[in-house]
């Protein structure tokens, strides 16, 4: 059996004081995989860094790490992909060991679970966010990561190739783990030491404006994969305020047989229609993500399955 492919694939934006770094580690851990760098209008050194390093360099003008994963997963062909950020904090030494557990046990996908080895490598707020999706990931799928917010991931040619990203920023990795979720795919978890920035590298990522956008995603997720969860919610809402409201109107008409109140009354029939409309609004969406989730399965069936290892 001929060895598989192995691409390597770096996302990068003003990383010119780490990406050389980066690209030095998988080339060691991984000497025979083509390591790939996509920058996404770097203003300093990335891209010159980057091809003195011996990577293939290539360009994604659209900014977000959502337009660049889409465009490494479209342009790449491989048997495996590996990918991480290029900001040195990831450990490349662990990437054969991540691949080894892709191809014995036949997964599309195995996450590297990050284990901050410094305290400044792994920020208070983005744990407490990675906490609260993890455990929203889990009531709506029955399952989850340790990590759902890790960008160091091996993927099996049929995971990247059924992929249809959506995503346009760095809530991409969420994305990316709903999809495997949703399709109950074959994948796993494990550790891999988590580092500080080497000096001179700056996150870009912001506490504030992330956790922002986790709970985006979070009312995202409910919305479009759980609808009739969603819209009943609301529905059972509506229809309890209805009820709050009818309810004295209901014991004057036992009493008198007249309505008093009558704008109230017309504020009640309303909410309960609405009530009845997102009730149905969720049913039918609920039909349309079912037949999605099938689209989806029969375009990730029709890539052949990952090789094991010999």
């Amino acid at each position: 059996m001929t060895d598989p492919t192995i691409a390597v694939l770096l996302p990068c934006y003003n990383e010119e004081a780490a990406i050389r770094q980066t690209i030095a580690g998988f080339r060691a851990a991984l000497p025979h995989a083509a390591i790939y760098v996509y920058d996404n209008n770097s203003r300093d050194g990335t891209v010159a860094e980057a091809r003195a390093a011996g990577a293939i360099v290539r360009t994604e003008r659209m900014q977000g790490k959502g337009h660049v994963v889409r465009r490494m997963f479209a342009d790449v062909d491989a048997d495996i992909y590996v990918m991480a950020d290029g900001d040195a904090t990831y450990d490349a030494a662990s990437a054969p060991t991540l691949i080894a557990r892709l191809r014995d046990e036949q997964l599309d996908m195995v996450v590297g679970s990050r284990v901050g080895e410094a305290a400044e490598a792994y920020r208070r707020g983005h744990r407490f966010g990675n906490r609260l999706l993890t455990g929203m990931l889990a009531r709506l799928f029955g399952r989850s990561f340790g990590d759902i917010l890790s960008g160091y991931r091996v993927f099996s040619r049929r995971f990247v190739k059924s992929f249809p990203v959506l995503s346009t920023g760095f809530e991409i990795e969420t994305e990316i783990s709903v999809h495997a979720l949703e399709l109950k795919m074959p994948v796993a978890e494990i550790d891999t030491p988590y580092f500080a920035r080497p000096e001179g590298s700056e996150s870009k990522l912001s506490t504030y404006g992330d956790g922002l956008r986790i709970l985006r995603t979070i009312v995202s997720l409910y919305r479009i994969e759980r609808p009739m969860l969603f819209f009943g919610a609301i529905g059972i809402l509506f229809a309890l305020a209805a009820v709050i409201l009818a309810a004295p109107l209901a014991v004057t008409y036992m009493h008198t047989h007249l309505v008093p109140r009558l704008p109230t009354a017309i504020l009640a029939t309303g909410l309960m229609i609405l009530a009845c409309l997102n009730v149905f609004a969720g049913l039918i969406l609920d039909t349309v993500v079912r037949g999605r989730r099938e689209v989806r399965r029969l375009a990730y069936l029709a890539q052949p399955a990952p090789k094991g290892g010999g």
